[in-house]
């Protein structure tokens, strides 16, 4: 039994209760695994609904991701603008620039509740099963954000290699996918306990920056130093 309004509260539009029951159900299942038949009965709308304001699977997903995905990104170059106004044209410090960009992702998420909660999750599942399709929208969103602070991090550490600092953020990436899918994929293959609730994202968050840091912060690798070909000799 629904229970009934407040008389500030006003009922959530088709739109937006459809994209609120997509968030959950890719979420759950992922893009693949979500079915329109799915999404549309949980709604409690048809498939013309859908049609008539997003056009089919493809565009209803993108519209998920959009709806916040604008808001942080505005956010995340909101954070970076004030960091650089404030240092005056001197580089930033690492640390200011991961927490600006992966720190901004958990306290936009913990501030919008179970919304932002399940957005995150989706984001962390979304970034660790991508398909071709995925990977165009994400590249779409993230691209001129995913430069400013690149070009952030070259400034920061002008004593590593370029395509190091490359390496290090994808692998960044990968790590905050990992942790912010929460911690159903490690109980998948092992017994483990973290001993705290999954959306627990005040305790997450100094955790994972800390283990970001020191992955950025760990010394280069040594170059692989490769044999030169033997000659054979002359008989």
């Amino acid at each position: 039994m629904k229970m009934p309004l407040a008389k500030s509260e006003k009922p959530a539009s088709t739109r937006d209760r459809i994209l609120d029951t997509a968030e959950e159900v890719f979420m759950a299942l992922g893009y693949e695994g979500a079915s329109m038949r799915l999404i549309t009965g949980d709604a409690g709308v048809n498939l013309a609904a859908v049609n008539y304001h997003f056009g089919g699977k493809e565009a209803l997903f993108h519209a998920v991701l959009r709806r916040r995905l604008d808001g942080l990104n505005q956010e995340r170059l909101r954070v970076l603008d004030e960091l650089e106004i404030k240092a005056n044209g001197a580089p930033l410090k690492a640390s200011q620039i991961v927490d600006a960009f992966f720190g901004t992702l958990l306290r936009m998420a913990n501030k919008h509740g179970k919304g932002g909660q399940t957005f995150l999750r989706l984001i962390g599942r979304t970034q660790t099963e991508p398909g071709e399709f995925i990977r165009t929208v994400l590249a779409e969103e993230f691209a001129d954000v995913l430069e400013r602070y690149k070009q952030a991090l070259f400034r920061a550490l002008p004593d590593v290699p370029k395509e190091e600092i490359v390496w290090r953020f994808h692998f960044m990436l990968g790590a905050t996918s990992y942790a912010i899918a929460g911690t159903d994929t490690l109980r998948l293959v092992t017994d483990w306990e973290t001993g705290e609730p999954d959306n627990d994202i005040e305790q997450l968050l100094p955790r994972l920056m800390s283990f970001l840091l020191g992955g950025l912060r760990a010394p280069l690798p040594e170059p692989s130093r490769k044999t030169p070909p033997q000659r054979r000799k002359k008989s």
